[in-house]
């Protein structure tokens, strides 16, 4: 099957509320016009450099979502563009994603990453940490940056029931959020998690965005 052909297919097995993210991470500007011409608009990037030279050549339609680990050293880069910071995972990233946001006269919607897998390798926070941030008040304080939701990736492992469980609990940490501090704040809404090999699970475990690769483009082309 060609890109358009895999985006068909895979949008058959996705409700239409979920928001499909294709991760164009070192693909080919070429398979990513594919992808556009089928009707795609939301892409994912995980590096600074290569985001910024893919938004400055492809159309300016494109909605870029961040997904990797972000530096705070480079968020200037790509805070003027891009569309949703799915992995912020500190408290030092978000005082300065909220700085730069200022120095830009903009609000930046951002995605707290959780740590859900038993791999030590991903980042993210714990639930205490994100417990701390609020009850501290140390998140509605941050005025240029807007926290849409979480974010997760579930560990690597054939393990179904494993994987059913991390993202659970992950929608089950969202609820108590969304009730506890951002009830009355329609704008916290998002879940993102599932990717290609476990994102049927994620959409039957309240996932809102899920970021699709490899099911799109094929293997990734170093």
């Amino acid at each position: 099957m060609n890109t358009a052909q895999r985006i068909a297919s895979l949008r058959s097995s996705i409700p239409p509320h979920v928001q499909l993210v294709c991760v164009s991470k070192f693909q080919s500007e070429e398979l990513i016009m594919e992808a556009y011409q089928s009707g795609e608009r939301h892409f994912g990037e995980s590096r600074v450099q290569e985001l910024c030279r893919k938004y400055e050549s492809l159309p300016k339609d494109i909605k870029w979502h961040f997904i990797g680990h972000l530096q705070s050293n480079k968020i200037k880069y790509i805070l003027p563009f891009v569309h949703l910071i799915h992995a912020v995972d500190s408290e030092r990233l978000l005082l300065a994603i909220d700085d730069q946001g200022r120095k830009l006269g903009r609000c930046v919607d951002c995605l707290l990453q959780l740590h859900i897998a038993q791999e030590t390798s991903k980042f993210g926070f714990t639930q205490e940490e994100v417990l701390a941030l609020f009850a501290e008040n140390k998140i509605f304080v941050m005025e240029n940056l807007r926290i849409r939701g979480l974010m997760g990736m579930a560990t690597l492992t054939e393990d179904i029931g494993q994987i059913r469980e991390e993202m659970r609990a992950l929608k089950q940490f969202f609820d108590t959020l969304k009730s506890e501090y951002f009830k009355d704040k329609n704008y916290f809404s998002e879940l993102s998690m599932g990717m290609s090999d476990d994102y049927p699970i994620a959409l039957e475990e309240g996932a809102t965005i899920i970021r699709i690769g490899s099911s799109i483009f094929g293997e990734r082309q170093y």
